[in-house]
């Protein structure tokens, strides 16, 4: 069951000395081939360790087949803010919910249960991130800037992206558990998936919860404009069509506080990373209507403007 992996990796991640290597191990002692990365790289205010894991699927694209290949991003500044807080801070949830995930599909796999396409998790693993000043809660900041994150998180191998983001700093959604968002695509804000609707009422057992996206929310960090955070910051990254996966709350809870994270909360989004997953590689999951957006392109034109940091950036 999930819950076992999300509990365990929470007891590593929950330590002041945990790294990308600390997730590699535990991740090898499930299944001893897995495909790992860990790669560690310096920003401004410290450093921080990817990690990357592959599950191939039986028709998966890395072993020469032709069945679609899922994303699942945990996405984050920092799973600590050490030593201003002291333990996992919420914000962590993302990076425990895209690894307990990996961990999962690697268990299936060593068991027998194989999907059909290939999943890439991405995260990164930081226990002393700064934090930084936000509206109507504190945000966790990270040691490297965004475009350094979707470098190394948003892979081209990814034809859609399930981004998981912990989203409690907000008086938005006020529901404990998960919501998603509608689909991003190449600056287009599309109407939600009625697949993904589908399978959030299967894992989660409630109606779906979904995430307000705005204008804003879509556009790349540095910007200066308001953003509810990073939860669909791949989508500026990418073609591939992102829907963010947020871990959310009944009331504002900050980035950076500790003793916040409910592993069963994590384990919902768990559960439906690995459904979508499932159905994805076997075409059974539409992320968007294929037609619908060739024909908003030809009435309004592209809108991969959006996906850039805009003319007075540039032009400064």
């Amino acid at each position: 069951m999930s819950l076992k992996h999300v509990n365990e990796l929470l007891e590593q991640m929950d330590q002041p000395g945990v790294s990308g290597e600390t997730i590699k191990t535990y991740l090898h002692s499930i299944s001893p081939s897995a495909h790992v990365e860990v790669l560690t790289i310096q920003g401004n205010e410290g450093s921080t360790d990817f990690v990357r894991v592959l599950v191939p699927g039986v028709n998966g694209k890395s072993s020469g087949g032709t069945a679609p290949t899922l994303g699942v991003i945990g996405r984050l500044g920092g799973i600590g803010a050490r030593p201003e807080m002291t333990g996992f801070v919420s914000d962590g949830d993302g990076a425990l919910a895209s690894m307990s995930a990996a961990a999962k599909l690697l268990d299936m796999k060593e068991k027998g249960d194989h999907l059909t396409g290939d999943v890439w998790l991405t995260t990164h693993i930081c226990p002393d991130a700064p934090t930084l000043p936000h509206e109507p809660v504190p945000f966790m900041d990270s040691p490297v800037d965004i475009t350094t994150m979707n470098d190394y998180e948003v892979m081209p191998e990814m034809d859609a992206i399930l981004a998981i983001d912990t989203t409690k700093g907000n008086l938005v959604v006020n529901h404990k558990g998960f919501a998603i968002t509608p689909t991003i695509k190449e600056g287009y804000i599309l109407k939600m998936s009625n697949d993904l609707l589908q399978v959030y009422t299967q894992t989660a057992g409630i109606l779906p919860v979904t995430l307000p996206i705005t204008m804003q929310d879509i556009t790349p960090y540095g910007n200066d404009v308001y953003h509810v955070n990073s939860i669909v910051q791949p989508c500026t990254a990418t073609t591939s069509p992102v829907v963010g996966v947020a871990i959310t709350a009944q009331t504002a809870v900050a980035g950076c506080a500790t003793g916040a994270t409910h592993p069963v909360d994590v384990e919902q989004t768990v559960r439906f990373s690995i459904e979508v997953g499932k159905r994805f590689g076997q075409g059974q999951c539409a992320f968007y209507d294929v037609d619908e957006f060739a024909r908003m392109e030809n009435l309004y034109g592209k809108m991969t403007h959006l996906q850039t940091l805009g003319k007075t950036a540039e032009v400064s």
